[in-house]
Protein backbone atom coordinates (compact mmCIF):
# COMPACT_ATOMS: atom_id res chain seq x y z
CA UNK A 1 0.00 0.00 0.00
CA UNK A 2 1.52 3.43 -1.09
CA UNK A 3 1.69 5.98 1.38
CA UNK A 4 -0.97 8.35 -0.39
CA UNK A 5 -3.52 5.36 -0.29
CA UNK A 6 -2.65 4.77 3.40
CA UNK A 7 -2.83 8.75 4.27
CA UNK A 8 -6.52 8.36 2.46
CA UNK A 9 -7.43 5.48 4.85
CA UNK A 10 -6.26 7.48 7.95
CA UNK A 11 -8.22 10.78 7.06
CA UNK A 12 -11.68 8.32 6.34
CA UNK A 13 -10.86 6.73 10.02
CA UNK A 14 -10.06 9.82 11.33
CA UNK A 15 -13.27 11.79 10.03
CA UNK A 16 -15.93 8.58 10.97
CA UNK A 17 -14.64 8.69 14.43
CA UNK A 18 -15.08 12.31 14.72
CA UNK A 19 -18.17 12.61 13.55
CA UNK A 20 -18.90 9.42 15.48
CA UNK A 21 -17.67 11.13 18.34
CA UNK A 22 -20.02 14.76 17.76
CA UNK A 23 -22.98 12.89 17.49
CA UNK A 24 -22.34 11.05 20.44
CA UNK A 25 -21.73 13.74 22.83
CA UNK A 26 -24.75 15.38 21.36
CA UNK A 27 -27.23 12.66 22.15
CA UNK A 28 -26.06 12.84 25.59
CA UNK A 29 -26.30 16.30 26.37
CA UNK A 30 -29.69 17.64 27.33
CA UNK A 31 -31.60 20.70 26.84
CA UNK A 32 -33.90 21.89 29.63
CA UNK A 33 -34.82 24.73 31.74
CA UNK A 34 -35.06 24.01 35.78
CA UNK A 35 -35.04 25.63 38.79
CA UNK A 36 -34.87 24.93 42.86
CA UNK A 37 -38.54 26.55 43.51
CA UNK A 38 -42.26 26.52 42.18
CA UNK A 39 -43.46 29.26 39.97
CA UNK A 40 -44.47 32.58 42.00
CA UNK A 41 -46.44 34.13 39.46
CA UNK A 42 -47.74 32.77 36.14
CA UNK A 43 -44.84 33.62 33.49
CA UNK A 44 -42.47 31.95 36.10
CA UNK A 45 -45.05 28.24 35.20
CA UNK A 46 -43.46 25.92 32.58
CA UNK A 47 -45.12 25.73 29.35
CA UNK A 48 -46.74 22.39 27.78
CA UNK A 49 -48.47 21.70 24.69
CA UNK A 50 -49.73 19.83 22.03
CA UNK A 51 -51.02 22.08 19.24
CA UNK A 52 -54.31 22.19 20.66
CA UNK A 53 -54.38 22.36 24.29
CA UNK A 54 -51.83 24.38 26.78
CA UNK A 55 -50.54 23.99 30.34
CA UNK A 56 -48.51 25.80 32.15
CA UNK A 57 -47.11 23.46 35.43
CA UNK A 58 -46.28 26.07 38.52
CA UNK A 59 -44.46 22.52 40.57
CA UNK A 60 -46.12 23.96 44.03
CA UNK A 61 -45.53 20.96 46.58
CA UNK A 62 -48.51 21.41 48.97
CA UNK A 63 -51.52 22.62 45.85
CA UNK A 64 -50.43 22.04 42.06
CA UNK A 65 -51.43 24.44 40.02
CA UNK A 66 -51.87 23.85 35.82
CA UNK A 67 -53.53 26.78 33.94
CA UNK A 68 -55.05 24.96 31.08
CA UNK A 69 -55.88 26.46 27.50
CA UNK A 70 -57.85 24.50 24.73
CA UNK A 71 -57.40 26.70 21.47
CA UNK A 72 -60.72 27.46 20.33
CA UNK A 73 -61.70 28.99 23.38
CA UNK A 74 -62.19 32.82 22.14
CA UNK A 75 -64.94 35.48 23.84
CA UNK A 76 -67.90 36.26 21.51
CA UNK A 77 -69.02 34.57 18.70
CA UNK A 78 -67.84 34.00 15.38
CA UNK A 79 -68.48 37.41 13.11
CA UNK A 80 -67.00 39.15 10.74
CA UNK A 81 -66.06 43.09 11.60
CA UNK A 82 -64.74 44.54 8.15
CA UNK A 83 -65.41 48.00 7.27
CA UNK A 84 -67.10 48.64 3.72
CA UNK A 85 -65.48 51.71 3.34
CA UNK A 86 -61.91 50.42 4.13
CA UNK A 87 -61.06 50.30 0.26
CA UNK A 88 -62.35 53.54 -0.99
CA UNK A 89 -59.55 55.70 1.49
CA UNK A 90 -56.79 53.26 2.07
CA UNK A 91 -55.10 55.10 -1.19
CA UNK A 92 -55.77 58.45 0.71
CA UNK A 93 -53.90 57.36 3.93
CA UNK A 94 -51.58 55.73 1.90
CA UNK A 95 -50.93 59.30 0.02
CA UNK A 96 -50.79 61.00 3.88
CA UNK A 97 -48.15 58.71 4.73
CA UNK A 98 -46.41 59.78 2.31
CA UNK A 99 -46.46 63.09 2.36
CA UNK A 100 -45.45 62.84 6.16
CA UNK A 101 -48.88 64.35 7.24
CA UNK A 102 -48.89 60.81 9.70
CA UNK A 103 -51.63 62.69 12.07
CA UNK A 104 -54.14 63.13 9.09
CA UNK A 105 -53.30 60.13 7.89
CA UNK A 106 -53.89 58.29 11.45
CA UNK A 107 -57.17 60.45 11.92
CA UNK A 108 -58.82 59.27 8.47
CA UNK A 109 -57.93 55.40 8.93
CA UNK A 110 -59.71 55.62 12.61
CA UNK A 111 -62.32 57.28 10.79
CA UNK A 112 -63.00 55.34 7.66
CA UNK A 113 -60.74 52.22 8.11
CA UNK A 114 -61.50 50.72 11.04
CA UNK A 115 -64.07 48.56 11.86
CA UNK A 116 -67.22 49.98 13.53
CA UNK A 117 -68.81 46.78 14.95
CA UNK A 118 -65.66 45.71 17.06
CA UNK A 119 -62.18 45.20 17.15
CA UNK A 120 -62.02 41.22 17.59
CA UNK A 121 -62.77 38.96 19.93
CA UNK A 122 -60.08 37.88 22.54
CA UNK A 123 -58.43 34.46 22.96
CA UNK A 124 -59.84 33.11 26.64
CA UNK A 125 -58.47 30.99 29.46
CA UNK A 126 -60.21 27.38 30.66
CA UNK A 127 -59.08 27.76 34.31
CA UNK A 128 -57.16 25.84 36.24
CA UNK A 129 -56.44 22.26 37.76
CA UNK A 130 -55.27 22.14 41.03
CA UNK A 131 -54.15 19.20 42.99
CA UNK A 132 -53.77 19.68 46.65
CA UNK A 133 -51.28 17.34 48.56
CA UNK A 134 -51.80 17.47 52.38
CA UNK A 135 -48.97 18.27 54.41
CA UNK A 136 -47.00 18.67 51.33
CA UNK A 137 -45.78 22.47 52.61
CA UNK A 138 -42.92 20.73 54.70
CA UNK A 139 -41.23 20.04 51.36
CA UNK A 140 -37.13 19.54 50.74
CA UNK A 141 -34.72 19.21 47.86
CA UNK A 142 -37.00 20.62 45.27
CA UNK A 143 -36.48 20.33 41.70
CA UNK A 144 -38.69 21.43 38.92
CA UNK A 145 -37.54 20.92 35.52
CA UNK A 146 -38.94 21.35 31.37
CA UNK A 147 -37.19 19.22 29.13
CA UNK A 148 -37.19 20.14 25.74
CA UNK A 149 -36.08 16.45 24.61
CA UNK A 150 -39.02 15.09 25.92
CA UNK A 151 -41.96 17.71 25.94
CA UNK A 152 -42.69 17.29 29.61
CA UNK A 153 -42.45 18.56 33.12
CA UNK A 154 -40.82 17.02 36.15
CA UNK A 155 -41.49 18.05 39.77
CA UNK A 156 -38.94 16.38 42.67
CA UNK A 157 -39.04 17.10 46.57
CA UNK A 158 -39.29 15.13 49.64
CA UNK A 159 -41.76 15.13 52.72
CA UNK A 160 -41.05 13.73 55.83
CA UNK A 161 -38.21 11.43 54.39
CA UNK A 162 -40.42 10.52 50.90
CA UNK A 163 -39.74 11.25 48.12
CA UNK A 164 -42.44 12.61 45.35
CA UNK A 165 -42.56 12.64 41.95
CA UNK A 166 -44.68 14.57 39.43
CA UNK A 167 -44.32 13.92 35.58
CA UNK A 168 -46.66 15.99 33.24
CA UNK A 169 -47.52 16.11 29.66
CA UNK A 170 -50.25 17.16 27.28
CA UNK A 171 -50.03 14.46 24.99
CA UNK A 172 -49.86 15.11 21.09
CA UNK A 173 -51.13 11.84 20.13
CA UNK A 174 -54.21 11.07 23.06
CA UNK A 175 -54.57 14.76 22.92
CA UNK A 176 -55.11 15.22 27.09
CA UNK A 177 -53.11 16.50 30.05
CA UNK A 178 -51.74 13.54 31.94
CA UNK A 179 -50.07 14.01 35.15
CA UNK A 180 -48.32 10.86 37.20
CA UNK A 181 -48.06 10.65 40.87
CA UNK A 182 -45.40 8.50 42.40
CA UNK A 183 -43.57 8.01 45.46
CA UNK A 184 -40.62 6.22 46.74
CA UNK A 185 -42.75 4.19 49.31
CA UNK A 186 -46.31 2.41 48.72
CA UNK A 187 -49.47 4.03 50.19
CA UNK A 188 -48.19 7.91 50.47
CA UNK A 189 -50.38 9.18 47.52
CA UNK A 190 -53.22 11.33 48.74
CA UNK A 191 -54.81 14.29 47.25
CA UNK A 192 -57.79 16.14 46.52
CA UNK A 193 -58.31 17.40 42.55
CA UNK A 194 -60.69 19.78 41.06
CA UNK A 195 -61.03 22.02 38.20
CA UNK A 196 -61.67 26.18 37.97
CA UNK A 197 -62.23 28.37 35.54
CA UNK A 198 -62.35 32.18 35.82
CA UNK A 199 -65.88 32.06 33.47
CA UNK A 200 -68.85 33.03 35.06
CA UNK A 201 -71.99 30.53 35.74
CA UNK A 202 -69.60 27.47 34.50
CA UNK A 203 -71.38 24.49 35.74
CA UNK A 204 -69.66 21.68 38.06
CA UNK A 205 -70.59 18.37 38.45
CA UNK A 206 -69.63 14.91 40.06
CA UNK A 207 -70.25 12.46 37.33
CA UNK A 208 -70.34 8.37 37.65
CA UNK A 209 -67.15 6.81 37.34
CA UNK A 210 -65.44 9.23 39.38
CA UNK A 211 -65.01 11.80 36.66
CA UNK A 212 -65.69 15.94 37.48
CA UNK A 213 -66.84 17.57 34.60
CA UNK A 214 -66.73 21.99 34.22
CA UNK A 215 -69.09 23.12 31.33
CA UNK A 216 -69.30 26.77 30.53
CA UNK A 217 -69.27 29.44 27.59
CA UNK A 218 -66.90 32.24 26.57
CA UNK A 219 -67.52 35.57 27.69
CA UNK A 220 -70.04 38.58 26.26
CA UNK A 221 -67.76 41.15 25.08
CA UNK A 222 -67.70 44.68 22.70
CA UNK A 223 -71.71 43.61 22.13
CA UNK A 224 -71.17 39.93 21.14
CA UNK A 225 -72.57 37.15 23.41
CA UNK A 226 -70.12 34.27 24.39
CA UNK A 227 -71.55 31.25 22.13
CA UNK A 228 -68.20 28.98 22.61
CA UNK A 229 -68.99 26.19 24.63
CA UNK A 230 -66.57 24.66 26.34
CA UNK A 231 -66.46 21.20 28.92
CA UNK A 232 -63.30 19.69 30.55
CA UNK A 233 -63.28 16.52 32.18
CA UNK A 234 -61.63 15.37 34.54
CA UNK A 235 -60.80 11.74 35.97
CA UNK A 236 -57.78 9.49 37.87
CA UNK A 237 -56.85 6.17 37.70
CA UNK A 238 -54.85 4.79 41.04
CA UNK A 239 -52.56 1.78 41.82
CA UNK A 240 -53.81 1.13 45.42
CA UNK A 241 -55.76 2.64 47.71
CA UNK A 242 -59.16 4.23 47.12
CA UNK A 243 -60.69 6.88 44.85
CA UNK A 244 -63.70 8.80 45.12
CA UNK A 245 -65.66 11.92 43.83
CA UNK A 246 -68.27 14.34 44.68
CA UNK A 247 -68.84 17.93 44.65
CA UNK A 248 -67.08 18.35 42.29
CA UNK A 249 -63.59 17.16 43.92
CA UNK A 250 -61.77 14.22 42.75
CA UNK A 251 -59.83 12.16 45.67
CA UNK A 252 -57.11 9.71 46.48
CA UNK A 253 -55.83 8.44 48.86
CA UNK A 254 -52.97 6.32 50.18
CA UNK A 255 -52.18 5.01 46.59
CA UNK A 256 -49.16 3.80 45.06
CA UNK A 257 -49.43 5.58 42.38
CA UNK A 258 -52.18 7.80 40.29
CA UNK A 259 -52.29 9.33 36.93
CA UNK A 260 -54.84 12.29 36.46
CA UNK A 261 -56.09 12.85 33.04
CA UNK A 262 -57.60 16.15 31.97
CA UNK A 263 -59.64 16.34 28.76
CA UNK A 264 -61.17 19.59 27.22
CA UNK A 265 -63.12 20.29 24.39
CA UNK A 266 -65.11 22.96 22.62
CA UNK A 267 -68.23 23.57 20.06
CA UNK A 268 -66.33 24.33 17.73
CA UNK A 269 -65.75 23.16 14.32
CA UNK A 270 -64.91 26.03 11.88
CA UNK A 271 -65.43 30.01 11.65
CA UNK A 272 -68.55 29.85 10.50
CA UNK A 273 -69.90 26.97 12.55
CA UNK A 274 -69.88 25.92 16.48
CA UNK A 275 -72.78 23.32 16.41
CA UNK A 276 -70.19 20.69 17.97
CA UNK A 277 -70.80 18.90 21.09
CA UNK A 278 -68.36 19.55 23.66
CA UNK A 279 -69.45 16.77 25.75
CA UNK A 280 -69.24 13.84 23.57
CA UNK A 281 -65.88 15.07 22.30
CA UNK A 282 -64.51 15.69 25.60
CA UNK A 283 -65.55 12.49 26.93
CA UNK A 284 -64.24 10.34 23.84
CA UNK A 285 -60.26 11.69 24.15
CA UNK A 286 -61.20 10.84 27.55
CA UNK A 287 -62.04 7.57 27.13
CA UNK A 288 -59.62 6.98 24.30
CA UNK A 289 -56.49 7.89 26.05
CA UNK A 290 -57.26 5.96 29.32
CA UNK A 291 -57.39 2.35 27.13
CA UNK A 292 -53.22 3.15 27.31
CA UNK A 293 -50.86 2.84 30.05
CA UNK A 294 -48.83 5.92 30.86
CA UNK A 295 -45.96 4.59 29.92
CA UNK A 296 -47.33 3.73 26.12
CA UNK A 297 -48.56 7.43 26.03
CA UNK A 298 -45.44 9.01 27.34
CA UNK A 299 -43.73 6.91 24.71
CA UNK A 300 -46.01 7.68 22.09
CA UNK A 301 -45.88 11.42 23.09
CA UNK A 302 -42.51 11.67 23.13
CA UNK A 303 -41.71 9.88 19.37
CA UNK A 304 -44.39 11.96 18.25
CA UNK A 305 -42.77 15.03 18.83
CA UNK A 306 -39.24 14.45 18.70
CA UNK A 307 -39.70 13.08 14.82
CA UNK A 308 -39.89 17.23 14.66
CA UNK A 309 -37.26 18.25 17.46
CA UNK A 310 -34.36 16.02 16.09
CA UNK A 311 -34.52 16.96 12.14
CA UNK A 312 -32.16 19.89 13.82
CA UNK A 313 -29.20 20.39 16.37
CA UNK A 314 -27.07 23.22 17.43
CA UNK A 315 -23.62 22.22 19.57
CA UNK A 316 -22.53 25.94 20.71
CA UNK A 317 -19.98 23.00 23.30
CA UNK A 318 -20.11 21.83 26.48
CA UNK A 319 -22.59 22.41 29.13
CA UNK A 320 -19.96 24.04 31.20
CA UNK A 321 -23.20 25.27 33.72
CA UNK A 322 -25.25 22.38 33.75
CA UNK A 323 -25.61 22.32 38.09
CA UNK A 324 -26.91 26.05 38.09
CA UNK A 325 -30.61 26.86 37.52
CA UNK A 326 -31.97 28.48 34.34
CA UNK A 327 -32.40 31.26 35.81
CA UNK A 328 -29.32 32.17 37.22
CA UNK A 329 -27.79 31.53 34.19
CA UNK A 330 -30.10 33.72 32.09
CA UNK A 331 -28.99 36.11 35.05
CA UNK A 332 -25.27 35.63 34.56
CA UNK A 333 -25.03 35.54 31.06
CA UNK A 334 -22.91 39.13 30.80
CA UNK A 335 -20.18 37.63 32.35
CA UNK A 336 -20.01 33.29 31.38
CA UNK A 337 -21.14 33.98 27.90
CA UNK A 338 -22.72 30.23 28.50
CA UNK A 339 -22.94 29.17 24.94
CA UNK A 340 -25.07 26.26 25.55
CA UNK A 341 -27.68 28.35 27.07
CA UNK A 342 -27.68 29.59 23.49
CA UNK A 343 -28.01 26.34 22.36
CA UNK A 344 -30.71 25.82 24.92
CA UNK A 345 -32.16 29.08 23.55
CA UNK A 346 -32.51 28.14 20.15
CA UNK A 347 -34.31 24.80 20.59
CA UNK A 348 -36.83 26.32 23.61
CA UNK A 349 -38.16 28.12 20.22
CA UNK A 350 -38.56 25.40 17.97
CA UNK A 351 -40.21 23.33 21.59
CA UNK A 352 -42.89 26.42 21.51
CA UNK A 353 -43.52 26.48 17.85
CA UNK A 354 -44.26 22.92 18.01
CA UNK A 355 -46.19 22.74 21.21
CA UNK A 356 -48.45 26.04 19.47
CA UNK A 357 -48.85 24.87 16.12
CA UNK A 358 -49.84 22.02 14.83
CA UNK A 359 -51.26 20.55 10.80
CA UNK A 360 -55.07 20.65 11.02
CA UNK A 361 -55.25 23.01 14.45
CA UNK A 362 -55.39 26.56 14.77
CA UNK A 363 -52.54 29.07 14.45
CA UNK A 364 -50.00 30.42 16.97
CA UNK A 365 -51.61 33.61 18.33
CA UNK A 366 -50.21 36.09 20.13
CA UNK A 367 -48.93 34.28 23.19
CA UNK A 368 -48.82 30.70 21.05
CA UNK A 369 -51.61 28.99 22.78
CA UNK A 370 -50.49 30.07 26.40
CA UNK A 371 -52.74 32.81 28.38
CA UNK A 372 -54.26 32.86 31.88
CA UNK A 373 -56.49 35.47 31.49
CA UNK A 374 -60.28 36.47 30.03
CA UNK A 375 -59.42 39.93 28.81
CA UNK A 376 -55.32 39.57 28.11
CA UNK A 377 -53.18 42.03 26.29
CA UNK A 378 -53.87 42.76 23.00
CA UNK A 379 -56.55 40.10 23.21
CA UNK A 380 -53.90 37.23 22.04
CA UNK A 381 -55.46 37.47 19.03
CA UNK A 382 -53.53 37.51 15.55
CA UNK A 383 -52.35 40.64 15.25
CA UNK A 384 -50.27 40.19 12.13
CA UNK A 385 -48.44 43.72 12.31
CA UNK A 386 -44.96 41.94 13.26
CA UNK A 387 -46.78 39.19 15.98
CA UNK A 388 -47.65 36.72 14.06
CA UNK A 389 -44.93 36.74 11.90
CA UNK A 390 -42.94 36.26 14.66
CA UNK A 391 -44.26 32.81 15.81
CA UNK A 392 -43.27 31.61 12.54
CA UNK A 393 -39.88 33.20 12.40
CA UNK A 394 -38.65 29.28 12.73
CA UNK A 395 -40.64 27.28 10.85
CA UNK A 396 -38.38 26.92 7.66
CA UNK A 397 -34.92 28.04 8.66
CA UNK A 398 -35.54 25.26 11.74
CA UNK A 399 -37.01 22.23 9.81
CA UNK A 400 -40.46 22.74 10.89
CA UNK A 401 -41.99 23.72 7.63
CA UNK A 402 -45.28 21.83 7.81
CA UNK A 403 -45.74 23.63 11.18
CA UNK A 404 -47.05 26.66 8.72
CA UNK A 405 -50.15 24.62 7.45
CA UNK A 406 -52.65 26.52 10.22
CA UNK A 407 -51.19 30.25 9.16
CA UNK A 408 -51.33 29.31 5.40
CA UNK A 409 -55.53 27.59 5.85
CA UNK A 410 -56.24 30.92 8.57
CA UNK A 411 -55.02 33.07 5.33
CA UNK A 412 -56.86 30.96 3.02
CA UNK A 413 -60.29 31.02 4.95
CA UNK A 414 -59.80 35.38 5.53
CA UNK A 415 -59.31 35.71 2.15
CA UNK A 416 -62.32 33.78 0.89
CA UNK A 417 -64.36 35.37 3.95
CA UNK A 418 -62.91 38.74 2.10
CA UNK A 419 -64.47 37.57 -1.25
CA UNK A 420 -68.21 37.09 0.25
CA UNK A 421 -68.09 40.26 2.94
CA UNK A 422 -70.37 42.07 1.03
CA UNK A 423 -72.89 39.11 0.64
CA UNK A 424 -72.55 38.64 4.35
CA UNK A 425 -73.07 42.24 5.15
CA UNK A 426 -76.00 42.02 3.60
CA UNK A 427 -78.21 39.77 5.34
CA UNK A 428 -76.96 36.78 4.47
CA UNK A 429 -76.99 33.80 7.04
CA UNK A 430 -73.74 32.76 9.11
CA UNK A 431 -71.23 33.57 10.96
CA UNK A 432 -67.50 33.93 9.30
CA UNK A 433 -64.56 35.02 11.40
CA UNK A 434 -64.79 34.20 14.80
CA UNK A 435 -61.58 35.76 16.21
CA UNK A 436 -58.47 37.28 13.68
CA UNK A 437 -60.18 40.80 13.02
CA UNK A 438 -56.78 42.17 12.55
CA UNK A 439 -55.61 40.78 9.44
Amino acid sequence: MNKKRLFGYLFVLVSVGNISAQESRLSAQEYKLWYDRPAQVWTEALPLGNGRLGAMVYGTPATEQIQLNEETIWAGRPNNNANPNALEYIPRIRDLVFAGKYLEAQTLATEKVMAKTNSGMPYQSFGDLRIAFPGHTRYTNYYRELSLDSARTLVRYEVDGVQYRRETITSFTDQVIMVRLTANRPGRITFNAQLTSPHQDVVVTSEEGNCVTLSGVSSLHEGLKGKVEFQGRLTARNTGGQMACADGVLSVEGADEAIVYVSIATNFNNYQDITGNPAERAKDYLVRAMTHSFTEARKNHTDFYRRYLTRVSLDLGDNRYEHVTTDKRVENFKQTNDAHLVATYFQFGRYLLICSSQPGGQPANLQGIWNDKLFPSWDSKYTCNINLEMNYWPSEVTNLSELNEPLFRLIREVSETGKETARIMYGANGWVLHHNTDI
